[in-house]
């Protein structure tokens, strides 16, 4: 008897510019990989799931990059970066700094689903509070907060880690803090519950040595 071919899960997004939009193109190249029955699901950090066959994963990827579509991992696995929608240009809100962020960042393996935002001046709509790390560009500066938490009777704001970071500062920071979850962080261990056991104090010296 024949097995089944297994399906894997990939989240999509049309990357990091003026809103969460997608086009009739990249929609039309979504469609023709899905069948009659399928669904995609909308998630709250601006991305798809789709469903495609094993053993079209890298096919699959390639098609949707050519329509400025990008796939990332499902999974225990650092999320792209979710982001406001740019309203005052791209230079003024820091776009580029976020493309790149999000390109060194997004995809990581990690104990637990992380969630990285960012937005572009303090009114806040990429929401980086209540997200695991939050970036705020601030006057021509980032600030940087982590530990925010959306959900739950435990849900809390971000700590201010550090203000005023330039860019090559930003990412050096966030890609630490990364690799030190991932590398002393439990098993499934959200990243509020790391911080907690870890030491936020400890953290922070962590960053600085």
């Amino acid at each position: 008897m024949d097995q089944k071919e297994k399906k894997v899960k990939l989240s999509v997004n049309s990357g990091i510019s003026f809103g969460a939009k997608l086009n009739a193109n990249q929609l039309a190249v979504i469609v023709e990989y899905m069948s009659d029955n399928d669904e995609l699901e909308l998630t709250t950090f601006q991305q798809l799931y789709i469903e495609v066959l094993e053993s079209k994963v890298e096919l699959v990827e390639e098609k949707f990059k050519e329509v400025g579509l990008f796939c990332y991992p499902v999974g225990n696995f650092v999320k792209s970066l979710r982001t406001c929608n740019f309203c005052k240009g791209s230079e003024e809100e820091g776009m580029p700094v976020a493309i790149e962020l999000n390109k060194r960042i997004a995809g990581k393996s990690v104990p637990f689903t992380l969630r990285p935002a960012y937005t572009g001046c303090p009114v806040g709509c990429g929401e980086p509070l209540v997200n695991d790390i939050g970036v705020m560009k601030v006057k021509n500066g980032y600030d940087l907060y982590i530990g925010g938490k959306a959900k739950g009777k435990d849900a809390q704001i971000g700590t201010l880690l550090t203000e005023q970071l330039m860019p090559e500062e930003l990412y050096k920071v966030v890609e630490k803090i990364i690799h030190i979850y991932a590398e002393q962080g439990k098993k499934r261990e959200p990243f509020l519950k790391f911080i907690n056991r870890f030491g936020f104090e400890n953290l922070k010296n962590e960053l600085t040595d």
